[in-house]
C-alpha cells in the first residue's frame, strides 16, 4: 500500500489527526503565546487529556457517520484481531499495551520528592492588621478581650459549643488533630495539645488563623496549603475569641504574651 493509499484510508487519517492534535496541544500551544509577546505556561496533563478525548470523540463521529467509511475504518482493526498472518502483531500488542498502561499509571500515581519553590514557615508571620467583616483590626499588641473581668466562664462555655459544632471533625475530641476527617488532609489538622503549637502563639495570631483560614496564608505558608476554612463569614468576633479561650483552657496551656514575643525579637 503506497503512502497516498494510506493517507486516503479512514483509519490512518484518524490516526494522523490524533497525532497532529497531540503535537499541537502538547507542544504548539505553549510556544504560541511568546510569538505574539504573551507569557505562557506548560499545558497541564489533565487539560491535554481532556482535549485529546474531545478530538477522539470528533474523529469517531466522523468515521462512523458514513457506512462505507466506517467499514473501511474497521478493516485494519479486524485484520489485526483475526488474520493468521497478524499473529505476531497480536502477541506484540498484548505485551506492549499492558506494559505501556502500567507505566503511564505508575507515572501518574508515584510519589515525587521535590524542594518547595520557596521556604515554608510552619507558623508564618501574621500581618500587622487584618480586615474582619469590613472592619480593620490591628493584630500587633492585640489581646483577647474576653479574658478581662468575669467573662472567662461564659467565653469557655460559648467556645466549647463553637468547637464541638465546627472544629471537632478535623481537630478531634481531645484537640489532638485526629478528628473523623483528619486522615483526608495533607497536612493533617493541627494538634492543640503540648507545648509546641498554640502555647507558642499569641491569641491574636490564633484569631488571624481562624478568621482567615488556609486562604489567608501568606506565600511562605505554601505549598503545604492548609485545608482550614475561613471562619470570619460564619463565626462572630466574640465566637472566635471564645473558641480561642476554650482551646487554651482545654489544652492546659497559656497563650504567649506580647511581652514574651517582643522579648524574643519576634513580631
Amino acid at each position: 500500500m503506497s503512502i497516498n493509499r494510506y493517507l486516503r484510508h479512514p483509519f490512518w487519517q484518524a490516526i494522523l489527526v490524533l497525532v497532529i492534535a497531540y503535537v499541537l496541544i502538547e507542544y504548539g500551544i505553549p510556544y504560541l503565546p511568546p510569538l505574539i509577546g504573551i507569557s505562557s505556561a506548560p499545558v497541564p496533563q489533565s487539560v491535554v487529556l481532556q482535549y485529546m478525548l474531545t478530538v477522539l470523540a470528533g474523529v469517531l463521529i466522523w468515521v462512523s457517520d458514513n457506512e462505507e467509511r466506517w467499514a473501511r475504518f474497521r478493516e485494519p482493526i479486524r485484520a489485526t484481531l483475526v488474520d493468521r498472518d497478524k499473529r505476531v502483531l497480536r502477541i506484540a500488542l498484548l505485551v506492549i499495551v499492558p506494559l505501556l498502561t502500567g507505566w503511564l499509571t505508575f507515572r501518574a500515581v508515584r510519589q515525587t520528592v521535590a524542594a518547595p519553590p520557596s521556604l515554608r514557615s510552619i507558623h508564618p508571620a501574621p500581618p500587622s492588621s487584618i480586615t474582619f467583616r469590613g472592619q480593620t483590626m490591628q493584630l500587633a499588641g492585640l489581646e483577647n478581650p474576653l479574658r478581662e473581668g468575669d467573662l472567662m466562664a461564659e467565653a469557655y462555655r460559648v467556645g466549647k459549643r463553637v468547637y464541638y459544632q465546627n472544629c471537632l471533625p478535623c481537630h478531634g475530641d481531645a484537640l489532638s488533630g485526629d478528628g473523623h476527617y483528619a486522615h483526608g488532609f495533607t497536612p493533617a489538622p493541627l494538634a492543640f495539645t503540648g507545648s509546641s503549637t498554640i502555647a507558642q502563639l499569641t491569641e491574636s495570631f490564633v484569631f488571624w488563623r481562624i478568621a482567615k483560614g488556609g486562604p489567608g496564608l501568606p506565600r511562605e505558608g505554601t505549598p503545604w496549603n492548609s485545608a482550614m476554612p475561613a471562619w470570619e463569614d460564619i463565626l462572630s468576633e466574640d465566637e472566635i475569641w471564645s473558641v480561642i479561650v476554650f482551646l487554651y483552657e482545654q489544652a492546659g496551656v497559656s497563650p504567649r504574651t506580647w511581652e514574651e514575643a517582643e522579648g524574643s525579637g519576634e513580631h
